[in-house]
């Protein structure tokens, strides 16, 4: 969101399908036909939310989407079919199937949808569809992203966020994993690991010149400007050290426009005012990288003390087993993150 000179941002487009819309996957809302219509997106569906990034994109600048995995795969691994609104009729084949517009989802659940699905595609997004974006993949450890999450959907967060229920499935590590490897697959991204020079990634011999980027949260957090300028190396973006910094009132302005339909999902980052890196050193380090530490693990039991003291008994096993059911997808797209560039002062 700093470099407006040059991109614009897009905040989660995808939910308002997702959750809200005639062609929602989520059974978030399912009986609250009122939220979904208060929400404003009650009549969305995966093509009109394309639509709006293509207008969005014809204004000149390089779009930045940030998005969750989940929001383009039925829940809990259920098959996906292509979204009715996103399906092409072919002239002489009669598919009276497809939905240009979509479905009436006002009445009852709009999914399963009574389209085709893509061979292999784990979306409801037709591959040339996804063709079209340069994904790069963000994650972070389910120790702290499940906590977090969990937090926003209790008491008293739970009344600003209006999501009243946990449910595991929005963790969203193994949509995240199977869209990653079907991507690979197809050859859209890959074989050439972002970072790491000396590895590829298995295709099907098919290669987009797009490398794989995985960004994990904690390397993030550990060495902000050396993830950051390794990134913008990987996705074209020329790095400017400006970008760790938004302490200016317009970036806050902007920042506040962005998430102000997840209220109370994103109050740590409008508090803040840039990305420092987490102050894990040991008293003989120097300014030099070499000696930062990475930032420690809590033991399980740690964790699970610290779970019950804030969520309850029932929340923190709730808790326990949503992150133990997700650490093998975290571990899988932890192989291929990004390495930092040398840290710089």
């Amino acid at each position: 969101m700093t470099r407006r000179d040059t991109l614009k941002c897009i905040h989660e487009p995808f939910g308002d399908a997702f959750y809200y819309g005639g062609e929602r996957l989520s059974t978030r809302f399912e009986n609250d036909e009122q939220t979904r219509v208060d929400s404003g997106f009650q009549k969305s569906t995966y093509q009109t939310t394309l639509d709006r990034l293509e207008a969005e994109g014809a204004e000149g600048k390089r779009l930045f989407i940030k998005d969750m995995a989940y929001y383009l795969m039925p829940p809990d691994g259920k098959p996906a079919s292509i979204a009715p609104s996103c399906a092409r009729i072919k002239r002489g084949v009669g598919t009276s199937n497809a939905s240009p517009n979509g479905t009436n989802g006002a009445q009852k659940a709009p999914y399963p949808y009574h389209t085709e699905p893509e061979q292999g595609n784990p979306t409801v997004i037709p591959e040339q569809v996804l063709r079209k974006f340069h994904f790069t993949f963000l994650i972070r450890h389910p120790r702290s992203s499940v906590p977090s999450y969990f937090r926003c959907t209790v008491p008293p967060l739970d009344e600003v966020t209006g999501f009243y229920e946990y449910m595991p499935s929005e963790a969203g590590y193994y949509e995240l994993r199977r869209i990653f490897d079907y991507l690979r697959s197809i050859g859209h991204v890959g074989p050439h690991i972002s970072g790491q020079e000396n590895k590829v990634a298995a295709t099907n011999g098919q290669s987009n010149c797009i490398d794989v980027c995985v960004v994990d949260a904690d390397d993030l957090l550990d060495n902000p400007s050396g993830i950051i300028e390794a990134y913008c190396k990987s996705v074209g973006l020329q790095y400017d050290s400006k970008m760790l910094d938004w302490s200016a009132e317009e970036d806050h302005r902007q920042a506040k426009h962005a998430f102000e339909k997840w209220k109370g999902f994103h109050d740590d980052a409008l508090n803040s005012s840039g990305l420092k890196p987490r102050l894990n050193r040991s008293p003989k380090d120097t300014a030099d990288f070499t000696g930062w530490k990475k930032k420690k693990a809590k033991s399980v039991r740690y964790e699970d003390d610290e779970w019950v003291e804030k969520f309850g008994e029932k929340g923190a096993k709730v808790i326990r087993e949503t992150v133990n059911a997700n650490i093998e997808d975290y571990e899988y797209l932890k192989q291929f993150a990004l390495k930092a560039f040398e840290q710089k002062d």
